[in-house]
This record gives structure tokens, C-alpha cells and sequence, in this order.
């Protein structure tokens, strides 16, 4: 079978169209390569609005949505879990239904110290040689917000934020007075006319910079080519060298050749593809000679918390306008920001989010449980009232059984294993006991008992690093083993870091695009 993509040797191919692989191939097109974007789902519609849901169990009708069509299936601390997670599949990927909050790490995130020792010895791109990447990155999304009042580093380019609700004003101003140092935080939407702030969800105008809009889309301006429902199902080639893509489109196997290949279809799915594509010459998978393909997974903890404004507030609905710094490295703990999340505690919220629990428990397989959550939600809901949903978002660090898995029988299967560490379970506990004390001079309540991992947040598993022994990716992000293979989704980063990875994944997504660029130069 054949079809006209797979007549050209395109420059490069980038496999993904979120935040990673959209930034890079729009690098790449502009500079007048030949780039073909190959993504599993659709392209959708301008005029969507919808969010992320775990409602719809059809595969069919959860891809034309652009949700990722399957369950994810885990193992976790020994007990096996099947769920839909908080994963895009079509252009832009997951990003056009997150949050677009872009915030910069701090630069014990990337650099060693005596004061502050890294996990891991440091990232072999230091906090320096990244920061040119980091401006230009929150310039190409468009970022707007404050500085952090506790850093010690430049701000970088920013637009002036919105102006405040009366709620998020009140808040503010509560933790200022409580001592504690809020700011507008980061995020990447252009406020166009009609603005409708879609914060979780697909917005049907170009104001949310996700990996559509500052991505793909002008990239296929400046003369890229797309290839949608195009599900890629392994990498070609032997020894150093990736000969083609093989990828089944409209019913058909193709096979698609270029003289870069760059992988970007995210931390859980890029790994897969690389063990996928075992031959006699891989047989552990392609770039997997140091058996680290896969390994080191991390996500975040969500500590999710509710603090109420003060009585009389107008409600103003809901936002995410407040980020703070406090906990983030206390007392030689490395913790992460506290940061609004955008949505109130409200009904359907709250069932979404006990169903949720509920799906992840030992009484998953009791169906009828499913419509009972309706009663603990709406009690819930009366009790939170205008309440504001907070989240506290705690560093995961690496660990080399946590990891993607891979089985011949279920070749298309996400699947993972993790456990929590004992470190980490000790980490969160102090990181609670922190925020407890941080706002006590607010009204608050701790959404979750347990530890709670953040499923959209997923990274590590092909990290990059110095040494082929303990890493996939050279400093470049390029495979130790595969000359022509390249990186550039969450799954290169060595730790997490204590902020959401949008920004640092872009920013990186422009490095290897120079690189590349000046291979070809």
C-alpha cells in the first residue's frame, strides 16, 4: 500500500503534535525544513469547547474528541488499576485541554549545590544554558503574569496579567497579610476578543498558546505537513540508524522516511514505541541497549486543598490567577508550588473527582457504586460553597522500577508500574504538615487522604544524561544509540522539578530544534 506522504524523504518527521513536538516542528518549518507531523488523532474542529472525560468508554467516539481512545491499565504498589487518564490524542495533543500554566523552574530544579544538592547530580543543560530558551519560549507562548517576589532570578519576558476577580483579590491579599508572597501566575493565553479563558478545556478561539495554536498551526503556515488518525506502531531500521516509520492510516500499513525522526507523543507513549520496535538487532527495543528505555517514570503528587475568601466576597467565578512559592525548597525538602487550579469545588466537579478515586479503588469493579457518589457530592458541594480549589504540586523524583511496560500481547497497550517510595510518602507528609501551617490564617480543607499522583504530568522515562549506561538521550536529546532519533516530549527530563513541565518542555522543544537546524547548516 502507498500513499503520496510516503514518496517523500521528508527532513524530519516529528511523531506527536503536543507542546514538544508542535514547538519543534514549527522551528523547524519556519527555517524551511520539510516537516511532517504524523499524529494518532484527529485535527477536530476550530469551533470545540469541550474538556477532558472519563464518561465516554467508546474508543471510536473518545478520539474524535481528541481524549486518548483507551484505558491506561497500571500497576500500582502491587495493585492493578484500568482507567482513562487526563491524555489527548489529536493536534496539540493533551496541551489544548490543560490549564496553560507555564511556570519557569527554579534553578535548584536543574543545578546542584552545596546549599541545595541535586537528586541527581544536576541536569547535563544547566539553569543558565537554558534560560535564553526559556525566553523565547514564554515569548512564542505568549506568557502574561507577575514576577515571583521570592526570586532571585530575571523574570524573563511577561505580559501584564488580567485584572483579579474579587475572589482571587481577596485571596491574595489573605496570604500577603498571613506572610506569604502570591503572584499572578504564568500562563500562556492571549486575552483576543471574546476571550473565554478555557482552562481545561479545548478553546475554540487561538487565545490559549497550547501546542495547536503556537504550535502546529503555524507550522503548517510556514509550509509543514500533517498527517492525522495516523497511528504509528513502530521505528524501522538497525544499528545507528532509523530507515522509516511504519503507521497505519486509513486501514493501510505505510511506511513513512526521513533523515530525522523526533519523537514527542508523550512520556508514556514514546517509550512504548521505542520497546515496540524490538528486532534481532534491538532486541530490547530500539535506543534500549542500557535497558533504561521506559524507566525512571515520575508524575507529581497533587495535594488537593479548598481555602474560602473572606465572607461577603462576590464569587466571581471560578479562576486560576494565584501561584506562590513559600514551600517550594523548605528546610533542605524539596516540595513545589501551591497554585490555584482554575475551578471551584462544585458539583460536578466533585463527582468527577470521587468517581475518579473510586475508579482507582479496590471497589472499581462494583459498577453500582458509580451513580452513589451523586449523594457525598452534592452534600460536599453545599459545604464548600465558594470555595477555591487549590493544588499542591510536589516534585516526584526517579526511580528505576517505576516505569513504562511493555507486552507483546497488548503491543498498543499504555501501561505502567509504580510505587511509592518511602521517601516520597515521608516527603508528602511533611509537604501537608507545611501547607497546613502556611495558611492558617485562611479557612482551608484537604481534599484527599491519600497520595495522589498527577496522571497528566507524566515524565523521566527517556531521560537525557551523560553517561549511555544510566541514560537514553545525550545532552542533546539525541539517542546514545540511534544517530538520527531525537526526543523532545516530557519524557527527557532527569526529575520533575516542583512546577508544571509546559514551559520547560517547549523550551527545550527549541533547543533540539537549533540543533537539528545546525546539523542541517
Amino acid at each position: 500500500m502507498s500513499h503520496p506522504l510516503t514518496e517523500t524523504r521528508w527532513d524530519v518527521i516529528v511523531i506527536g503534535t503536543g507542546i514538544g513536538g508542535g514547538t519543534l516542528g514549527r522551528a523547524l518549518a519556519e527555517a524551511g525544513q520539510r516537516v511532517l507531523f504524523l499524529e494518532k488523532g484527529p485535527t477536530g474542529y476550530r469551533t470545540e469547547a469541550q474538556g477532558l472525560s472519563d464518561a465516554i468508554f467508546v474508543p471510536e467516539a473518545r478520539l474524535a474528541r481528541g481524549y486518548w481512545p483507551d484505558p491506561v491499565h497500571a500497576t500500582i504498589n502491587g495493585r492493578e488499576a484500568s482507567f482513562y487518564a487526563p491524555l489527548g490524542s489529536g493536534v496539540g495533543g493533551s496541551s489544548v485541554f490543560y490549564a496553560a500554566t507555564l511556570e519557569r523552574p527554579e534553578r535548584h530544579d536543574l543545578d546542584t549545590s552545596e546549599p541545595r544538592p541535586h537528586p541527581t547530580g544536576g541536569w547535563p543543560v544547566g539553569y543558565d544554558a537554558m534560560l535564553p530558551w526559556y525566553d523565547r519560549a514564554a515569548l512564542l507562548y505568549r506568557l502574561s503574569g507577575t514576577p515571583d517576589p521570592l526570586s532571585a532570578e530575571p523574570p524573563g519576558p511577561l505580559r501584564a496579567p488580567p485584572e483579579m476577580s474579587p475572589a482571587d483579590r481577596s485571596l491574595f491579599m489573605a496570604f500577603q497579610t498571613g506572610g506569604l508572597h502570591p503572584y499572578h501566575l504564568h500562563a500562556a493565553i492571549e486575552r483576543l476578543p471574546g476571550c473565554q479563558s478555557c482552562l481545561g478545556r479545548k478553546c475554540p478561539l487561538p487565545c490559549k498558546m497550547d501546542g495547536r495554536s503556537a504550535g502546529v498551526e503555524p507550522a503548517l503556515a510556514a509550509g509543514a505537513t500533517l498527517l492525522d488518525n495516523c497511528e504509528v506502531r513502530r521505528l524501522l531500521g538497525a544499528g545507528h540508524q532509523i530507515d522509516g516509520v511504519e503507521a497505519v492510516h486509513d486501514g493501510k500499513v505505510l511506511t513513512f522516511r526521513a533523515h530525522r525522526y523526533v519523537l514527542a507523543a508523550g512520556a508514556l507513549n514514546s517509550p512504548r514505541l521505542l520497546l515496540a520496535s524490538a528486532t534481532e538487532v534491538w532486541p530490547e527495543g530500539a535506543g534500549n541497549g542500557s535497558g533504561m528505555v521506559g524507566r525512571n517514570l515520575m508524575f507529581h503528587l497533587n495535594e488537593m486543598l479548598a481555602i474560602w475568601p473572606k465572607r461577603g466576597t462576590p464569587a466571581g467565578g471560578p479562576s486560576k490567577a494565584i501561584s506562590l512559592r513559600d514551600l517550594y525548597h523548605q528546610k533542605g525538602q524539596r516540595f513545589g508550588t501551591v497554585q490555584a487550579m482554575g475551578i471551584d469545588a462544585a458539583y460536578g466537579e466533585i463527582v468527577f473527582y470521587l468517581n475518579n478515586m473510586l475508579e482507582r479503588s479496590a471497589l472499581r469493579r462494583v459498577r453500582a457504586l458509580r451513580p452513589l457518589t451523586r449523594i457525598p457530592a452534592a452534600m460536599a458541594a453545599r459545604f464548600f460553597g465558594q470555595a477555591k480549589i487549590f493544588v499542591g504540586l510536589m516534585e516526584d523524583l526517579p526511580y528505576r522500577d517505576n516505569r513504562v511496560t511493555w507486552d507483546r500481547d497488548h503491543p498498543d497497550r499504555l501501561s505502567f508500574a509504580y510505587d511509592f517510595h518511602p521517601e516520597l510518602l515521608r516527603r508528602r507528609r511533611a509537604f501537608r504538615r507545611a501547607i497546613k501551617r502556611a495558611f492558617r490564617g485562611s479557612r482551608t480543607a484537604f481534599l484527599g487522604v491519600g497520595p495522589e499522583l498527577n496522571y497528566g504530568h507524566p515524565c523521566g522515562t527517556l531521560r537525557f544524561g551523560q553517561d549511555p549506561r544510566t541514560s537514553v538521550l545525550d545532552r542533546d536529546c539525541r539517542s546514545h544509540e540511534i544517530d538520527n532519533l531525537f526526543v523532545v516530549d516530557a519524557s527527557f527530563m532527569p526529575t520533575s522539578m516542583g512546577v508544571n513541565p509546559s514551559l520547560t518542555i517547549a523550551a527545550n522543544a527549541l533547543r533540539v530544534a537549533d540543533v537539528i537546524l545546525e546539523e542541517g547548516r
